[in-house]
């Protein structure tokens, strides 16, 4: 039987049901052809599709982008433009990528069906010295949230403005650990200063560019501090009011949208306290008030790689399960996935600048599958759930040993269910109204009417797809090549110099990651061999002895100190030692990072008839190498270096970019 419309246009589809015309909106004709496909109806495609189905409705209403008005939130979700949302987010760090990237990532998101883009805000990449700020390339950030905007997503802010996320120094300025009396992140007047006075700019860009969604813009969630609740003991009664103070110095910003502290169960009223990790529906303990949501601020993706350790892999179906399973069980409305690469020097300790290469956009920004497509796919599913989900009353209900199912009933008799199953191991088919479901090993149905199966958590239909490598110019011809060589510099050398091993990073202040020590020393024995032996607090060295390379050893991730012995030739009468301290990173998390501490702490030589301890001999310093101070990468021509001694140099050489 066929029906009109009140425009007169023909209708397929059984009367009683309203007509509905929808932009070709790619995600919107995800979430229509997967409630028709349950509903058994055959859609008319055209240029713009006319469907019916009076529930979907309320699920388009749910989740198209609203811009003006103040943010709020109840015990739901966050409430935009007075609807509550189901959100799916998406880590997008402007300085972790190009402004030429920008659009092409934040398109990819939308089209995997993501509402909304997250970014850190980096308070060393904006002020590197006291009030000389940073807001051009990959540092605009005003330009990167416009462009979020005119694509039609919603931003989250985390300002911070201590951030971790494996950035150098957790995002601090290292300036700032030269201010008299500082202590990071607890209650210390001179750093509550500063970190008022970044936050208050930062606040003050937004507000100038009308970006808060409170003036139309995207920005409908900001963040202070980060992950506090992790390290909060550690600073007794100045943690607890460097919290409050921190929520009341936010909220007198008043950008009209809600402020949240990620691991912060203690989370001050008017802060949403939210979870990091993998498994937030398992691991959150919940919002700290029934009138706060459920917000999932950082699902990883996988874990960040660093160096000595394979890159991590993390399922599509794991993700998709433990999202699923934080909206079900926690009542959660708000997913943000994590991450992407890093770049140059600002990765922090021993982390690769791949960083997050497994995520669903990989470091390059392509698509990887099947992740992308499965929670592509789970995204529609979940949004055809919203008007239970945001407003029905949850019922859990116990299916097997291991088998149980959550129901959220509406007022408005719209139904949708959970049906999970825990087992790791076995399938498990469980009944359900009167039906039989069968569940595959550790996953989750999701039934959008209580009855057909819209999506499995385990089963995935996106085809996968693998990257690989072509081969570009070969670059291995001598000729092609420049060099220059990287001299070991000597204790008469350096114009630094002091009675005593300095600390690595309070000597270089982030310049370099490179320090040289260097000594020298009279030796009377008639050994010519002796051992050198250097304890070093992180994270690696080369050592020098009379010029001559004599070995190399470094830490890891999970203990940057190590020790370093070698057997060495000595002479009778004056000797030098020089050893490279390297860096690989700088510190970013952790109570107390102003006191951390890198580079050497002994240097010992030993015979078999004497000790001679270094440590407290002179030693001179140059920081950072000549290739860095030179800029040998960036100059078109390299003079080759005549010194025979050689251990490091610099390499150079240009190829043609391919103009397709």
């Amino acid at each position: 039987m066929s029906t009109a419309s009140s425009d007169g246009v023909s209708d397929q589809f059984p009367a009683g049901l309203r007509v509905l015309v929808v932009d070709d909106d790619p995600t919107c004709l995800m979430i229509l052809e997967k409630m028709l496909s349950i509903c058994l109806y055959e859609a008319l495609y055209m240029r713009r599709v006319l469907f019916l189905v009076a529930a979907v409705l309320a699920v388009l209403g749910s989740g198209s982008i609203v811009h003006g008005g103040d943010v709020t939130y109840d015990g739901r979700s966050l409430i935009i433009g007075g609807r509550r949302k189901i959100v799916f987010s998406g880590s997008i760090h402007y300085p972790r990528t190009t402004p030429e990237m920008w659009p092409s990532l934040i398109a990819k998101a939308k089209e995997g069906g993501l509402d909304a883009i997250e970014t850190y805000v980096f308070w060393n990449a904006h002020e590197p010295q006291p009030g000389h700020y940073d807001f051009s390339g990959r540092h605009d950030i005003v330009s990167f949230i416009k462009e979020v905007h005119a694509q039609g997503l919603y931003a989250c802010l985390r300002i911070g403005p201590f951030i971790q996320s494996e950035w150098s120094y957790g995002g601090l300025p290292f300036w700032l650990h030269d201010i008299p009396g500082i202590v990071f992140r607890s209650d210390n007047e001179p750093f509550k200063v500063y970190m008022q006075n970044f936050t208050a700019k930062i606040v003050s860009m937004m507000k100038s560019e009308n970006l808060y969604a409170s003036q139309g813009g995207p920005i409908i969630l900001s963040q202070i501090e980060n992950e506090y609740g992790t390290v909060q003991k550690a600073y007794g009664h100045e943690g607890l009011a460097y919290v409050q103070w921190a929520a009341h110095m936010a909220e007198g910003f008043q950008t009209g949208v809600p402020w949240v502290m990620c691991k912060q169960n203690n989370a001050p009223d008017r802060m949403i306290n939210s979870c990091n990790g993998k498994k937030c529906g398992q691991t959150f303990v919940g919002p700290n008030s029934p009138d706060k949501p459920a917000i999932w601020t950082e699902n990883w993706t996988t874990r960040y790689q660093v160096y000595g350790e394979d890159a991590p892999v993390r399922s599509a179906e794991d993700i998709a399960f433990h999202v699923t399973l934080f909206i079900a069980a926690k009542k959660g409305s708000f997913v943000n996935y994590y991450m992407e690469p890093i770049f140059g020097r600002t990765a922090s300790a021993f982390v690769t600048t791949s960083y997050y290469d497994q995520a669903p956009l990989d470091e390059y920004g392509l698509i990887r599958q099947p992740k992308w497509g499965h929670l592509k796919e789970l995204h529609a599913a979940l949004k055809l759930c919203s008007t239970p989900l945001l407003s029905g009353v949850k019922v859990n209900l116990y299916l097997g040993p291991q088998q149980q199912a959550y129901i959220f009933n509406a007022v408005s008799g719209e139904c949708a269910a959970f049906l999970i199953n825990n087992d790791t191991i076995n399938a498990a088919s469980v009944p359900f109204r009167n039906a039989s479901y069968d569940l595959p090993p550790m996953s989750i149905s999701i039934l959008p009417d209580c009855k057909n199966v819209a999506f499995n958590t385990a089963k995935v239909s996106t085809q996968y797809t693998t990257r690989t490598m072509g081969r570009g110019e070969v670059l291995d011809a001598a000729d092609m090549w420049q060099e220059f060589t990287e001299a070991i510099p000597n204790f008469d050398s350096t114009s630094t110099k002091s009675e005593t091993l300095m600390e690595q990073m309070n000597t270089t202040k982030d310049s370099s990651d490179y320090l040289w020590y260097t000594s020298r020393f009279q030796y009377e024995s008639s050994d010519t061999q002796a051992i050198l032996e250097v304890s070093s607090l992180g994270h690696a060295l080369h050592a020098f002895v009379n010029g001559q390379a004599v070995g190399s050893a470094h830490g890891s991730h999970k203990n940057p100190r190590f020790k370093f012995e070698r057997s060495v030739s000595l002479r009778k009468g004056i000797n030098y030692v020089s050893i490279l301290s390297v860096m690989v990173g700088m510190p970013n998390s952790g109570a107390f990072l102003e006191r951390r501490a890198a580079g050497l702490r002994t240097v010992k030589i030993r015979d078999k008839l004497d000790n001679y301890d270094l440590t407290n001999y002179s030693w001179g310093y140059q920081i950072g190498l000549q290739g860095e101070t030179l800029q040998t990468l960036h100059r078109t021509t390299i003079k080759p270096s005549s010194v025979e001694k050689v251990f490091k140099c610099w390499k150079s050489t240009y190829m043609v970019q391919d103009s397709g």
